[in-house]
């Protein structure tokens, strides 16, 4: 039957939105609503709007026989500025302070909220690169790199400490810690990464960068390429980063463990203009 215009919008939307960065064709959606082409078209002409107009997206084209219409995330510059407030001020509690210097970040690296919207953060900065899949190390980095991966609909690759029966065999690499200077392996199975894949890199905490370094290499010895590198929280107090080219969402610009003060700032980062790298809704 028939599917009504109002019902078919619904549907459509959402099947884009939990399909981000497939490539659908029109033909799909015709055959799915038992409607004609150019009533399709018309239709994402009013979601590709309403997403822009949202700061929740974009729909990009593909023209030819085996195109079709890729939904792609994005968050608007207002929504990052709310949120990155929002985790800023959480990070800044006195009671986030642990022995040591550390800082306590394991509750917001486990709410789906604040990692989803990181995550959707993530997907916009490097919306413009070609990513085959997602790398972190666990533990704590995980819930996000799943977050980046899930909107950028791409695979997940995780480094370990050490190597597991179940993952058959792998490559293990040795690094330098970049604060304490201490030599520390990572581990990776062979089947996880193809030769060529081109991989982001993403770090939930940064002090000088010795772990980023280390997947770097591991990429290296897979013959693999960065894609990019996103890192949630940054050291500032640190004197020689061995990363450069990265981003990050927040700094944290001060630890005073005598009088327990913690002071953060945004990070260094820059969305990219989607409405420049998308087609205009004509052409859809």
């Amino acid at each position: 039957m028939k599917v009504r215009r109002s019902t078919r919008l619904v549907d459509m939307t959402h099947y884009l939105l939990q399909n981000p960065r497939k490539l659908v064709s029109l033909t799909f959606f015709a055959e799915r609503y038992q409607s004609a082409k150019s009533s399709i078209s018309e239709d994402l002409v009013i979601i590709k709007q309403t997403f822009e107009e949202q700061g929740a997206g974009t729909l990009l084209t593909v023209s030819g026989a085996a195109g079709g219409v890729k939904y792609i995330p994005y968050i608007s510059e207002e929504e990052t500025e709310q949120l990155i407030g929002e985790i800023c001020n959480l990070i800044e509690k006195k009671d986030r302070l642990l022995p040591g210097g550390y800082l306590y970040l394991t509750d917001i690296l486990s709410n789906p909220h604040y990692i989803n919207s990181v995550g959707r953060i993530f997907a916009s900065l490097f919306v413009d690169k070609d990513i085959d899949v997602v790398m972190t190390v666990e533990t704590k980095g995980i819930p996000l790199a799943y977050a980046v991966a899930n909107y950028l609909d791409v695979p997940v690759v995780i480094v370990r400490r050490d190597s597991r029966v179940t993952e058959g065999a792998t490559v293990s690499i040795n690094y330098i810690s970049g604060s304490s200077k201490r030599i520390q392996t990572m581990v990776l199975a062979k089947r996880s990464l193809e030769e060529g894949a081109n991989v982001l890199i993403i770090d939930d905490f940064m002090r000088a960068g010795g772990t980023v370094l280390g997947m770097i290499n591991m990429l290296e010895e897979f013959k693999a390429n960065v894609a990019g590198i996103g890192v949630l929280v940054e050291s500032g107090d640190i004197e020689e980063r061995l990363v450069e080219d990265y981003v990050s969402l927040i700094r944290l610009s001060e630890v005073n463990t005598k009088d327990k003060v913690i002071k953060v700032e945004k990070g260094i980062f820059h969305l990219k203009n989607i409405k420049q790298m998308a087609p205009s809704s004509d052409d859809l």
